[in-house]
């Protein structure tokens, strides 16, 4: 959200808070600011004669919130930074809201204007009050460090998770988390004797740890717990029974270890829908056999059911057929095979998107690689210079190259076809008689020693093998 003077010039540059986070909503340009809540009655003006609400809401590290009252009428607004009272000196603090939804953020969380909890505002923060308190803040992770290697050192089975200065920098809360009880009174002293700083020890839980380092989730948000969520409600694994999901803890755990808070936002939806399903542990009876339920989609009426005989083979049936099936067999009747029910089921065919311009494409923007041969294609189609005859110069090469047999076949340069010369005969080979006229005996002639075993088939003697 953001507040009216939030807009941008033509030159793009922020009208009001200039994206300082200082704005009306607590949230413009700072993603630190947890749990903001946006001043939907800042614009209206009360009646006349009522007085404006005299109590205002302060936040601290991590969306820590009180409230704090202003008895000396100072003009306090929202972003303005405060001193307020704390129980030993002053802490420092930003006003996050003022005005009458204040109200309903008490009976939220159920405090009342006379309530204990609810101090007073001392003044507006100094510019002195400003740096010692930034000084105290840059002093938290070192702090946390040493607190982490004093832990180690005692032993204790406890996790520090956070570390918060106070205002004036005299005391300093450690957050920690231990899934049993813990002594720890050693570290006390060992932490006021380290950082000379008054110490206190404040347990909080997973889901609270959580909240306050803040993170993002797997639907790729930001944690409701450190967004919006306030109260920490009670999730079972029935919700995601309900819900039809499978049993994962490393899928229903979120980054506290427990169950998703987001388990319980559609578990109402769901409860209202399952009302028209049947029981799961009820059986259909069928001329093939009983048969048992497997599961079910919600959103489609789809129910998939098998034979306690045969499971290897499930039938997708419709709510209606499944109710159908329920009243054939109240009135003691079976009902037909779960084939032919399914046979008349009509599954819509999913339309897939079509990738019509290629963004599927990892590599779409990688410079294509050119293939050689076609660009030896190319050249080769180039235009070629032409000779007197009406043929370019490589089409006369070509003609001169080609054999005489190929040129006969064409029929435009068909010449006469000359008598093939004889065969020439080895005066070496006899005629032989029987020989029938007009054919030559072949004669094998000795074969030529390879190059390379010409020096093995030479005789130790130097004499030559050809001889």
């Amino acid at each position: 959200m953001a507040c009216g003077s939030c807009g941008t010039t033509e030159n793009g540059v922020p009208k009001g808070c200039k994206s300082n986070g200082n704005c009306g909503s607590g949230t413009c340009g700072s993603g630190s600011n947890k749990l903001a809540v946006f001043d939907w009655l800042s614009n209206m003006t009360l009646p006349s004669g009522q007085e404006r609400f005299n109590i205002f809401e302060v936040r601290f590290k991590n969306g820590r919130k009180h409230f704090y009252k202003n008895p000396d009428n100072l003009p306090v607004t929202m972003g303005d930074i405060v001193a307020v009272e704390a129980s030993s000196g002053h802490d420092i603090g930003t006003v996050s809201l003022a005005g009458e939804l204040v109200k309903v953020q008490m009976k939220k969380r159920k405090i009342t204007a006379d309530h204990e909890d609810v101090l007073k505002i001392y003044r507006k923060a100094s510019q002195r009050d400003i740096d010692v308190w930034q000084r105290s803040r840059d002093k938290e992770k070192e702090t946390q460090r040493k607190g982490r290697e004093i832990l180690g050192a005692l032993g204790l089975q406890m996790k520090l998770s956070d570390v918060e200065y106070q205002g004036d920098g005299n005391k300093a809360t450690f957050y920690y988390t231990a899934e049993s009880r813990v002594d720890f009174r050693q570290l006390i002293r060992e932490l006021a004797s380290a950082f000379s700083i008054r110490v206190e020890m404040k347990q909080v839980g997973a889901r609270q740890e959580a909240a306050r380092l803040g993170g993002v989730g797997s639907c790729g948000r930001e944690l409701c717990c450190s967004t919006w969520l306030t109260d920490f409600r009670k999730v079972t694994t029935s919700a995601a029974r309900y819900q039809q999901l499978s049993l994962n803890p490393l899928k229903l755990a979120g980054q506290c270890g427990k169950l998703k808070c987001c388990l319980n936002f559609e578990l109402d939806t769901y409860l209202d829908a399952l009302k028209s399903f049947p029981k799961q542990d009820l059986i259909l009876k069928t001329e093939k056999g009983e048969a048992a339920f497997v599961k079910m989609d919600i959103f489609k009426n789809h129910l998939w059911y098998t034979y306690k005989e045969e499971r290897s083979k499930w039938f997708r049936l419709t709510l209606e057929q499944v109710l159908e099936i329920i009243e054939l067999n109240k009135n003691n009747e079976k009902s037909a095979t779960l084939e032919e029910y399914e046979s008349d089921v009509i599954v819509p065919e999913k339309v897939d998107f079509e990738d019509a311009v290629g963004q599927d494409s990892l590599t779409r923007f990688d410079a294509p690689k050119i293939n050689k041969r076609k660009r030896n294609n190319r050249n080769k189609n180039k235009k070629r210079p032409v000779a007197a005859s009406g043929h370019t110069t490589q089409q006369m090469s070509n003609i001169k190259r080609k054999p005489q047999a190929k040129q006969q076949n064409k029929p435009q340069r068909q010449q006469e076809q000359k008598p093939k010369p004889k065969p020439r005969q080895n005066p070496n080979t006899k005629a032989n008689p029987n020989q029938p006229k007009g054919e030559v005996k072949k004669t094998n002639k000795p074969r030529r020693p390879n190059n390379r075993n010409r020096t093995n088939n030479t005789p130790k003697d130097g004499s030559d093998s050809g001889k």
